[in-house]
């Protein structure tokens, strides 16, 4: 059931009239039934992942609080995190490892004959365990005491706006909302239908329309790449992952803050940074939080010597990555990010005048785009053909003018909408303007969706990780 489909359009307003009518327990109940309809409306067979899940973590937790001694807790714990470990690395890497080790073995002319099973990955395990998981590693610290409420936690488990591609909440955060009576405010019904506009028309309008583009030309013949071509879909696929992920960010607060819950800011102007090293603080904030606070600080984070502080930051990095898919292109793609990351970790410097900021952002930029590829690429042999590409240097022709032209109009107002955010420090692009002008921006937006979508519902980047 996508965001962007008629039938979730209606599942929605279904719930929604009815969740603004009943009392708070009754609406807790019927969010975790909604939740769990839009979670096995994939595949029912997923649901009991994620009810194994659930209840694996609740009593974890509960026997983490209650232990008197500490050996006690960790064995709690690490039956916490093994287990969801296991269910995501059977579920997502099982086949990426088997093959893998095959294809080693091949190289010494040894020819294995492994199992390989036919697995189908569940859409979202990647979130809902790291939220999971998180929820005991936290008792543990310290840091929360667990919910006695099975209910309340099994929603915070499966909260349908956010339970496919996050942003993937912190307990101490989503909990607190879930146990208290929700009020919803006029301010919040109207940030949460404008994040909603703004989700739709970044996924629809800009994602979609630009999705076109960059299927050609990651879909190229090797023979006729070159320069701007390549070029051409790094930038454009820049646009589109921002466009797709971002929107169903933006949708997915919006629908929870008309349910009268906050979910946090997944990204910041991502593509305004002027250092490589801080792309990972504007974009998909929750994940890299996460990998912060439960892999890299644990390593040792900075507290060690330089040389160990940029061995941290490359592992949490290149894990980071494989946690985006099981292919090597992810594993590349994680190591070129922790590769920029110890690099430029110690050539951070503030802007002052606009131009060396421009100037700044657009070589960030260039980067970022680079790293773009990486991740869209569906080889290390396709890695290497458009890299290859870029060497080969010629005139831009008419068509590749057109198709730089095409991108620009269709992503000019996501850029437009990052700079007003990091100008003015708005949670909603433009929300500072007269009346006026936002009745004008938001019909321009709808009158996008309607009229210039891109046809069909197109799933989410995010949704295979």
């Amino acid at each position: 059931m996508l965001f962007n489909s008629n039938i979730f359009i209606v599942f929605f307003l279904i719930v929604y009239t009815i969740y603004r009518t009943v009392s708070h327990k009754k609406q807790n109940i019927l969010l975790l039934i909604s939740s769990y309809i839009f979670y096995g409306f994939w595949d029912y067979r997923f649901l009991s992942l994620i009810l194994i899940s659930t209840i694996i973590d609740f009593f974890c937790g509960q026997h983490i609080a209650d232990a008197d001694s500490k050996k006690a807790k960790k064995k709690w714990l690490l039956l916490s995190v093994c287990c969801n470990l296991g269910i995501l690395g059977f579920f997502k890497y099982f086949n990426f490892f088997v093959d893998s080790l095959q294809q080693l073995l091949q190289t010494f002319d040894v020819h294995p004959a492994f199992l390989r099973l036919e697995i189908v990955l569940p859409v979202g395990i990647s979130f809902y365990t790291f939220q999971t998981m998180s929820y005991a590693i936290d008792i543990y610290r310290g840091k929360l005491q667990p919910t006695r409420s099975f209910l309340n936690f099994a929603v915070f488990v499966a909260y349908f706006p956010q339970l496919v591609a996050g942003p993937i909440e912190r307990a101490a955060r989503l909990i607190p909302q879930i146990e208290s009576v929700r009020k919803i405010s006029r301010s919040q019904i109207k940030s949460g239908l404008c994040l909603i506009v703004w989700g739709y028309f970044k996924k629809v309008y800009v994602a979609d329309n630009i999705a076109v583009l960059v299927n050609q030309i990651f879909s190229m013949e090797p023979s006729a790449l070159s320069f701007w071509y390549v070029l051409l879909g790094c930038y454009a696929f820049a646009f589109q992952i921002y466009g797709d992920f971002s929107g169903y960010s933006d949708i997915a607060r919006g629908i929870s803050k008309l349910l009268g819950i906050e979910l946090m800011i997944n990204f910041a102007s991502p593509y305004f940074v002027t250092n490589p090293a801080d792309f990972w603080t504007h974009w998909h904030i929750s994940l890299s939080s996460w990998l912060r606070d439960y892999l890299y600080i644990p390593l040792g984070g900075n507290r060690v010597s330089e040389i160990r502080t940029k061995i941290n930051l490359f592992t949490t990095m290149v894990l980071g990555g494989l946690w985006h898919g099981a292919a090597w292109n992810f594993v590349w793609w994680g190591i070129y990010q922790g590769s920029l990351l110890m690099f430029f970790r110690s050539r951070r410097k503030k802007y002052t005048s606009v131009l060396s900021f421009v100037v700044m952002c657009f070589v960030t930029f260039q980067f970022t785009a680079l790293g773009w590829l990486i991740f869209r690429a569906q080889s290390g042999q396709q890695i290497l053909e458009m890299l290859w590409g870029l060497t080969i240097l010629e005139i831009p022709s008419i068509d590749i003018i057109t198709k730089f032209l095409g991108l620009v109009f269709f992503s000019f107002f996501v850029i437009g909408e990052q700079y007003d955010k990091l100008r003015n420090n708005n949670e909603i692009a433009f929300s500072s303007y007269s009346i006026v002008t936002q009745y004008c921006i938001y019909f321009y937006l709808i009158f996008c969706i309607l009229f210039l979508a891109a046809p069909g519902a197109e799933q989410f980047i995010y949704f295979q990780f």
